[in-house]
């Protein structure tokens, strides 16, 4: 624990927090804030696209996507940027969610323009835009084999850890029993492939989603007198102008940053496989749609377990292990019982029970996005090395499956740490990668508008662009649209 606690202070140092925020900031700028004015353009093209039998629709990399970003980071993850940098930390999450949208665009919009059609599935993500974009391909598979152990063996401990404390504490299952069951669902999805990962994520994010937020509304309302002095006591906290948090401006932003960023993924890479893997006619169609993603998760779920916590006062504030400058609910370790205590307070007998089956939901969803993560940077590797056998495929399956119930009995904190040191180490290597290829990424976003403002559908041809590289689009796509316009036209014919 110590020497993940020693990487952990190495990778997440306040140079990675400043670097996201800049990068977040520029982003902004150069796309002139995109996030902000195609925001309507987003929900269009939400449920605009079709799946394929390569591909999937824009709704369900949507869904996969959210099945990532909405889960235990949105009720434990906020619940310790509260503990650790008080409620001035729920501001700056805010802003990195609005400085992610702008990250979210550039990476996934990278994903779609150097995707690649393999065994008849499309994959990308960040290994293949380094590798056709930058032509660094021993950082690719660097970068994929990291994607693989952290997705496989790092990540999945955080979310299967809530769910097993959480099941715990409304219902006294014991946490083997849970992870046992965990293994066994978890088991029959993932070894069906891709596609039922997707069919899975699709039917249950937006009844999940729905189904908290509505909850978390419920609970404002309830304390509705008290959300003004909330909203006013966020605000100030963020800037050190509140008497009791101003000593702790430094901890506010960096815990606010780091957990806001770990929510939504924007900048770590592992929210650019499920984009890659959608059926769009433009690559800037499926980066706006990936904004909005992280719209949904930072600033409306993190925003909801936020107000519910803080309105109802169930929290701790410790920064650092110095001393607790707040004290409402004794010696609570911070994470989804914050939460829990929360929807108690206000729905009592009910909020407890209702939270750990949203925990189970949201870090099950998650957990099946993580394979599918460790699964695209496998098939990365074998694709390298030309290999074609299947049995690495089910080691790295079973392998999770092991990690999953390894996670259900280890302590909070050391699944937290192993998380945050998976997502911290793909940080570093994404967010330059992605800014060595801004050009190109700007240059498509500027071709999609060039297209709306003409009034038609935009269609991408990489070479209008100067763009190279792009096999699918020069290749696979040309030769896709033309067979279908063949087969309108020979359709016509006999009408």
């Amino acid at each position: 624990m110590d020497f993940i606690n020693w990487l952990n202070g190495v990778v997440w140092s306040p140079v990675l927090v400043f670097i996201l925020l800049s990068v977040g900031l520029y982003y902004a700028f150069a796309t002139r804030f995109a996030q902000f004015r195609h925001v309507k353009e987003m929900v269009r093209l939400m449920f605009e696209g079709k799946s394929s039998s390569a591909g999937i629709s824009s709704f369900q990399a949507l869904m996969l996507s959210l099945g990532d970003k909405i889960g235990v980071g949105n009720i434990a993850g906020v619940a310790t940027a509260i503990a650790y940098g008080g409620p001035g930390a729920v501001f700056w999450m805010w802003i990195m969610g609005f400085l992610g949208a702008g990250i979210a665009f550039i990476e996934s919009t990278l994903a779609q323009v150097y995707k690649t059609k393999q065994e008849g599935q499309f994959r990308g993500g960040t290994p293949y835009f380094i590798e056709k974009g930058l032509n660094i391909k021993w950082l690719a598979v660097v970068f994929a084999f990291i994607t693989m152990i952290t997705g496989a063996f790092l990540l999945p401990n955080i979310q299967v850890n809530t769910i097993s404390s959480s099941m715990e504490t409304a219902f006294n299952i014991n946490p083997m029993l849970t992870g046992i069951v965990l293994v066994a669902i978890l088991g029959v999805i993932i070894l069906g492939g891709v596609k039922r990962i997707v069919r899975t994520a699709e039917f249950i994010v937006p009844f999940m989603a729905a189904g908290y937020i509505i909850l978390a509304v419920t609970i404002c309302i309830i304390n509705i007198t008290e959300v003004p002095r909330v909203f006013n006591l966020i605000v100030s906290s963020a800037f050190g102008a509140d008497a009791t948090f101003g000593a702790i401006l430094g901890s506010a932003i960096a815990w606010g940053v780091k957990r806001g960023a770990f929510s939504n993924g924007a900048g770590f890479g592992s929210e650019t496989y499920a984009p890659a893997a959608a059926e769009v006619s433009h690559p800037a169609k499926q980066g706006l749609v990936q904004s909005l993603s992280t719209y949904i998760d930072t600033i409306v779920v993190c925003s909801m377990t936020a107000f519910s916590i803080i309105v109802t006062g169930m929290y701790n504030v410790n920064p650092n292990g110095q001393g607790a400058i707040v004290d409402n609910i004794g010696d609570v370790e911070p994470g989804p019982t914050y939460t829990q205590l929360a929807f108690d307070t206000s729905l009592p007998g009910f909020g407890s029970a209702f939270l750990a089956i949203a925990i189970l939901f949201f870090a099950f969803t998650s957990m099946m996005f993580y394979s599918y993560m460790a699964e695209t940077g496998l098939a990365y590797i074998k694709n390298r090395l030309q290999y074609k056998q299947a049995w690495p495929d089910y080691v790295l399956k079973i392998g999770f499956l092991v990690s999953v119930f390894v996670g259900s009995v280890k302590s909070a904190a050391f699944a937290w740490a192993l998380g945050d040191l998976g997502y911290g180490s793909m940080a570093w290597i994404n967010i330059f990668v992605i800014l060595f290829l801004s050009k190109p990424a700007l240059k498509v976003l500027k071709d999609y508008e060039r297209q709306k403002k003409l009034g038609i559908d935009p269609v991408f041809n990489p070479s209008d662009v100067g763009i190279t590289s792009a096999d699918f689009w020069e290749t696979e796509y040309t030769n896709q649209e033309e067979s279908n316009e063949s087969e309108q036209n020979q359709q016509s014919m006999y009408m």
